[in-house]
């Protein structure tokens, strides 16, 4: 009775998940629909004045328009809206759930005295709009990623020296291990998902195995300092790659280190030849093999930089001796003189496809400044750089310091969501 009851949950559990879905999927061809009469019918209406069909004379100006489509065809980042999440602020790191179309983004409750604690606020793709708020954590969020298995689970680092697995599809806590450290970072294992990590504030990764409820099952100690892990990324393997090995980048304030995953109980490291001191955030494109390392200004570089590094695998003269992993400098962004928080930048495949990449960071160089008697108010902004060329495509306004970038796509459109501690702005490329 009780294995046909597990049974009957689990079929109702990926029945809910698909009618949830469904309806997202219908609710986005409702939406897209909508667009397309609505320009349909203007198509119409303009058809219908006089003078407005193409004549005979009017090739000059289309070929200009083309001209100038053709200039700008690599395309850029418009402003599509802006939602408040928190008046108090807070807001600290943003994830996307891709089967639910929403964006999280985690910030202290809105209700103290009834819901004390941290959590996480939905906000949906299809109508850009804050819709629920889920408390999942005692203190203050640092880590919120997905796995690749579209199951809407979310997994979350916090300093309650916990990390937790959430069902976003029922709201509710299915899983919390106890660390015993205030955990900084968190990643799934991008080979098997039933493997997670949590980067401690004592330098140590913690892996655990989703199907033991118990305890980690491995403790990855760290060879050199014992900062703080601020970044954690999985490195899937890829067999027809220059660097084929998987396996997961940890990132401190003391450089960073790739933990070669052999199989699935042994890792061998690889210290990363980063610099020593003022690396603030690590970030990974798998597909190109690709890491960005920030580090923040210091005395010797003035300004914030974001340096694109690529991965690499060389063999040791020594046949007996494994082959070296490590990486080397591609190109080198520049932002701002500022760097007061420890931000999340990003790295991803351009929208406009050819294979090109982007680099994404968060600029709090004091551009513009107000000073009157009772208020400073700072410029700040987003850059966005190709990476192949190092060139700046655009800047994108911000009115606080941007905390954490995230690219993502819903309906066959490209976008880019940054996070303040109060406000989620999000960006559609065209």
């Amino acid at each position: 009775m009780c294995r046909s009851l597990e049974q009957e949950q689990s079929m109702r559990r990926n029945a809910e998940l698909e009618s949830a879905q469904c309806r997202l999927q219908l609710q986005v061809m409702t939406d897209e629909c909508g667009k397309l009469r609505k320009q349909i019918q203007e198509l119409k209406t303009l058809m219908a004045q006089p003078g407005c069909r193409p004549s005979k004379n009017s090739g000059a100006p289309l070929s200009g328009l083309s001209q100038r489509q053709d200039s700008t065809q690599g395309g850029h980042y418009v402003f599509s809206k802006a939602v408040l999440l928190s008046q108090a602020g807070g807001c600290r790191v943003l994830s996307y759930c891709e089967p639910l179309s929403c964006l999280l983004a985690s910030h202290p409750s809105p209700h103290t005295t009834l819901v004390p604690g941290y959590g996480v606020k939905k906000v949906s793709t299809v109508n850009l709009k804050a819709c629920q708020y889920v408390p999942i954590h005692v203190k203050q969020i640092r880590g919120l990623t997905f796995n690749r298995q579209a199951d809407s689970l979310l997994l979350s680092a916090a300093l309650d020296n916990t990390i937790k697995l959430t069902s976003l599809m029922t709201n509710t806590v299915v899983q919390t291990y106890n660390t015993g450290k205030p955990v900084w970072s968190c990643c799934w294992c991008l080979d098997n998902n039933n493997y997670v990590y949590a980067g401690l504030s004592n330098g140590s990764v913690l892996v655990y195995d989703t199907r033991d409820t118990s305890t980690h099952v491995q403790e990855l100690q760290p060879l050199r300092s014992r900062c703080p892990v601020a970044s954690l990324s999985y490195v899937p393997r890829a067999s027809s790659s220059s660097f084929p090995c998987g396996g997961l980048i940890a990132g401190s304030l003391e450089g960073g280190c790739f933990w070669e995953q052999v199989d699935g109980t042994t890792y061998r490291p690889h210290i990363l030849p980063l610099e020593t001191g003022g690396c603030t955030d690590i970030q990974v494109e798998p597909e190109s093999r690709h890491c960005l390392v920030t580090y923040r200004p210091g005395r010797s570089n003035p300004s914030l930089r974001c340096v694109l590094m690529e991965l690499n695998r060389t063999l040791q003269q020594d046949a007996a001796q494994e082959p070296l992993c490590s990486c080397y400098p591609v190109q080198t962004f520049s932002a701002g003189s500022s760097c007061k928080v420890l931000t999340k930048n990003a790295v991803f495949r351009s929208p406009a496809g050819e294979g090109s990449t982007l680099v994404c960071a968060g600029d709090e160089s004091t551009n513009s400044t107000m000073v009157s008697r009772v208020c400073v108010c700072v410029c700040v902004c987003v850059c966005v750089w190709d990476a192949g060329s190092g060139s700046l495509i655009q800047k994108l306004p911000a009115d606080l310091p941007v905390l954490d970038i995230c690219p993502f796509e819903v309906n066959q459109g490209s976008y880019l969501a940054s996070l303040t501690e109060k406000m989620l702005k999000i960006y559609k490329w065209e």
